[in-house]
């Protein structure tokens, strides 16, 4: 059986797809790529070096592998294009023959997240000319970092940031994995692009989910782009916080409540949020 190589399997969402393929693999047959392999070594998977800045070790950690997950990287757009055109190269040079891409949901153009937005568009291109077969995800937005925040917002008594009204295409972890296992495991899904969230939901309805899982009484409150920026940049500084800022203004724009193709790439619905949030109890 050939091998499956997944990227950054020292983080969290590349730890989640390694173990997704493995269950459909098997651990044999499924190699990791991390930057620092010993974070990744508890999968309990053959582990290689992956630094996306070092095209001779990649090519030489693709030795073997017939297909590629590219989990998208953490640098600056400008770097991060170029990094990931290094991995794209490793995979066509050691001669696999297909890559999957992690790619994201967001407003292309007009906010601050948009130029990561828009490196994310530039590697899709790349891998559709590559002359690999491919598969690319745009994730939706992950809702754990939102639970994590839970006793923040109970000591705030409120979720305030500039989405407004507008609905979020959230989803988890464990359910991109589960739908990047199958496209990367199955032919079927070659040549195709597929926004992969649950249910959209607003932000009150967030603020109501928590409060059902959690016995608080959080509501939402609108804050203005410019207020919500200010907000975020002086808490994380200024990089950061405008991309949070970004990220917000495009849920507040409609930029990431679009269609979901999560059953198509998984086989089966997404989680949806009453479940999800009823087992954190």
């Amino acid at each position: 059986m050939s091998k499956i190589a997944v990227t950054a399997a020292g983080g969290q969402l590349g730890a989640e797809i390694v173990r997704a393929a493995v269950a459909i693999r098997g651990g044999d047959n499924v190699v990791g790529l991390a930057r620092t392999p010993d974070k990744a070594r508890s999968l309990g998977i053959e582990i290689r070096p992956g630094d996306y800045g070092a095209p001779e070790e990649l090519k030489q950690s693709l030795d073997g592998i017939d297909a590629v997950l590219l989990v998208s990287g953490m640098d600056a757009p400008e770097k991060r294009i170029e990094q990931h055109r290094n991995v794209i190269n490793a995979a066509k040079q050691a001669g696999a023959s297909k890559i999957v891409y992690t790619s994201i949901q967001g407003a292309e153009e007009g906010t601050a997240f948009s130029p990561i937005v828009q490196s994310n568009r530039q590697t899709e291109a790349d891998i559709r000319d590559s002359g690999l077969a491919w598969g690319i995800g745009r994730n939706g937005i992950y809702i754990e970092p939102d639970v994590d925040y839970t006793d923040t917002y109970k000591k705030r008594g409120e979720i305030a940031n500039c989405a407004g009204d507008g609905k979020c295409g959230y989803t988890t972890r464990p359910e991109l994995a589960y739908a990047y296992a199958r496209m990367l495991t199955d032919a079927k899904h070659d040549g195709q692009v597929y926004n992969l969230h649950g249910q959209a939901i607003s932000q009150q309805q967030l603020a109501d989910y928590l409060n059902d899982a959690f016995g608080t009484d959080l509501r939402y409150r609108d804050m203005s782009v410019e207020e919500y920026r200010r907000d975020r940049t002086a808490e994380l500084g200024e990089f950061l916080g405008n991309i949070i800022a970004g990220i917000y203004e495009g849920i507040r724009n409609g930029a990431v409540d679009n269609e979901s193709h999560f059953e198509r790439a998984a086989g089966r619905p997404h989680q949806d949020w009453r479940s999800y949030f009823d087992a954190l109890n």
